[in-house]
C-alpha cells in the first residue's frame, strides 16, 4: 500500500496543510480517508478530480468532510465528459443529510446520492476494492470512527479523532503503520473523550506494539515537536510528524 498525506492540520487549515485527508493506493484503487477544508485543492496535486474509488469519513466535523460539498460541484456539475457515475461513501449515520445540510442548495434533496454512493458505516469488517476494512467506534463527540485498512499482509490503521479508548487499541494492534491524532499537549489540555496528546498517541502505538507511528491533526494552535517528543518518550519504534505531501510504503 502507499499512503500519501494529502491534508494533516487539525480544526482548521494552517498556512502549510489543509485539513485531515490521505490518499491511501493499492492494485490500482485509490481510497480516500477523510476530505476536510482545503482538501480538495490538494488533492489533485496527487490524483485526478475523477480518479477516486471510493471515500471514507471518519465522521462529521467540517475539518474532516467539509470539502465533500466542493467535490459535490466537481462531480455533479461535470459537463465535458458527462455526470460522473456516483463514488462509494462510506460514513457514519446521516452523512448524506449532514452534506447535503452544509451545501445547503442542491438542485434536490436527492442530489448528493446521485454522484456519492453514499454506505453507512457500523462497526464490523468489510471490503473496500482490494482492501479488506475493519471500523470501530472511538471516543469522540459525534459518532466517529478508527478504520484499520488491510492489503497484502500489511495494515494501516487510522484514528481518526478519539480520545483514550479500548477500540483503538484494537484497531491499531499489530499494524504496520499507526496514523494516529495527538491534537492535545500533555498537561495542558485533557479533555476527555475528544482528542489524544502525544504522550497517549505514543501509549497506544507502544501498547499495540505498531511498527510506526505518524502523529497528525496537530492544530496550528500546538507545538508539533513538543508532542513529538512526547511520543517519542513513551513510543520506541519510529515516530515522525505527518507532512503535507508524504508518502509511505506500508
Amino acid at each position: 500500500m502507499k499512503l500519501t498525506v494529502v491534508g494533516c492540520s487539525g480544526s482548521f487549515p494552517s498556512v502549510d496543510s489543509a485539513c485531515s485527508s490521505y490518499l491511501v493506493e493499492a492494485d490500482g484503487f485509490r481510497l480516500l480517508l477523510d476530505m476536510g477544508n482545503g482538501a480538495l485543492g490538494e488533492l489533485q496535486r496527487h490524483c485526478g478530480l475523477y480518479d477516486l474509488d471510493a471515500i471514507f469519513l471518519s465522521h462529521l466535523h467540517a475539518d474532516h468532510c467539509i470539502d465533500m460539498c466542493g467535490y459535490f460541484v466537481a462531480r455533479y456539475y461535470r459537463h465535458e465528459g458527462g455526470r460522473c457515475d456516483p463514488v462509494p461513501v462510506y460514513g457514519p449515520e446521516g452523512t448524506e443529510h449532514r452534506l447535503t445540510t452544509a451545501y445547503a442548495d442542491t438542485p434536490s434533496a436527492s442530489s448528493m446520492s446521485e454522484v456519492f454512493d453514499f454506505h453507512t458505516v457500523k462497526p464490523g469488517t468489510f471490503d473496500i476494492g482490494p482492501f479488506t476494512v475493519r471500523t470501530e467506534r472511538v471516543a469522540h463527540p459525534v459518532e466517529a470512527y478508527g478504520i484499520r485498512v488491510e492489503h497484502g499482509g500489511r495494515a494501516l490503521t487510522y484514528s481518526g479523532d478519539t480520545g483514550v479508548c479500548e477500540p483503538l487499541h484494537e484497531l491499531a494492534a499489530g499494524t504496520d503503520l499507526f496514523l494516529c491524532e495527538a491534537a492535545f499537549t500533555a498537561g495542558k489540555e485533557n479533555i476527555p473523550d475528544l482528542h489524544l496528546n502525544g504522550r497517549e498517541a505514543g501509549a497506544v502505538a507502544r501498547r499495540a506494539e505498531v511498527g510506526r507511528l505518524l502523529l497528525t491533526h496537530i492544530p496550528p494552535w500546538t507545538d508539533p515537536q513538543v508532542n513529538l517528543l512526547d511520543a517519542r518518550e513513551v513510543f520506541e519504534g519510529p515516530t515522525e510528524l505527518a507532512v503535507p505531501g508524504a508518502t509511505y510504503a506500508v
